[in-house]
């Protein structure tokens, strides 16, 4: 999503509305509201809204935002709770679950938060304030391992030892500013397409908030909501969770997930999806210009059977 003044503009939002196929009466989970562009559009075509976010004022923007609008109800929880959810709300089954992943910009924008590296300010990083672990205790804690380990797993940083070593040196660090002046002093203050301190950002925000063990947990819960030919959306940014998605949404569209050389399906596997996105679904070259961060995005879309 992107942040013009007030307006906010929506990733691939015809992209995502052709997928859901969005209906009047029907309920629609949005698993991410973030600025809620999405899901304002999910109610202007008369949908039923569930919307989750796991950061407090994100839903509270949000609900001015989408007041008037139609039949909603918006609660803060993580996706990886949303069957509890779903159920507790008695909304189910769904006729549609989007996903909209990696970071808000309101967040971005939200003084204090410690996600962008443009300002100098607390390393946080956390969705939800109210959980215990921020970035800046997982990079004072860790062992030089565990770091390198963490930068190289979910930032893929081909750096990852020096920038731990580095980060080790200099602890305790406390701010993103301490934080890039520690990247740079390992690898360079070299200024390409990326910043240097562009994949530590990422591989510490995806740590400290579980993202992706968050949504593996959460799209077989998705699958199980949706009823038969309901739809299943989700927009990736990077290349680990659109692998994870990639992957799950292959494996449920399969008749038999026996190794290759099985002889006959033991398995008893049975599909639950349709494959509706072979290959992900872009930003045309015109969004891209309007809204830089829709250059990352990856759509990939399926249906209930």
């Amino acid at each position: 999503m992107r942040l013009m003044g007030a307006v906010h503009i929506p990733v691939l939002l015809p992209q995502v509305l052709e997928a859901l196929q969005v209906r009047r009466g029907g309920r629609y989970l949005d698993a991410t509201v973030g600025g809620a562009g999405h899901s304002r559009a999910i109610l202007e075509s008369g949908g039923r809204l569930l919307g989750l976010d796991a950061d407090a004022q994100s839903l509270k923007t949000a609900g001015e935002s989408l007041t008037g609008l139609g039949d909603f109800h918006l609660v803060h929880a993580n996706f990886r709770n949303l069957e509890m959810v779903c159920h507790l709300h008695d909304f189910e089954p769904l006729d549609g679950v989007l996903f909209d992943l990696g970071l808000s910009s309101l967040l971005l924008e939200e003084a204090g938060r410690g996600f962008t590296f443009q300002k100098d300010e607390p390393l946080d990083m956390r969705y939800d304030t109210t959980q215990e672990l921020t970035a800046a205790q997982l990079v004072n804690s860790s062992s030089a391992r565990d770091l390198e380990d963490v930068l190289r797993k979910y930032g893929e940083e081909r750096q990852a030892r020096r920038i731990a070593n580095e980060v080790l040196r200099r602890r305790p660090i406390h701010t993103t500013g301490e934080l890039v002046r520690a990247v740079a002093a390992a690898v360079g203050d070299r200024r390409g397409r990326l910043n240097p301190a562009t994949r530590t950002f990422l591989a510490l925000r995806v740590a400290t908030n579980r993202e992706l063990e968050n949504l593996s947990l959460a799209l077989p819960q998705a699958v199980k909501l949706l009823k038969a030919g309901g739809r299943l959306v989700v927009i990736s940014y990077h290349s680990l969770e659109d692998r994870l998605v990639k992957e799950f949404l292959r494996r449920e569209s399969r008749a038999c997930l026996c190794p290759p050389r099985t002889p006959v399906c033991i398995c008893g596997h049975k599909p639950s999806l349709r494959l509706l996105t072979p290959r992900p679904v872009t930003s045309s070259a015109e969004e891209i210009a309007v809204n830089p961060r829709s250059r990352s995005a990856r759509l990939r879309a399926a249906e209930r059977v």
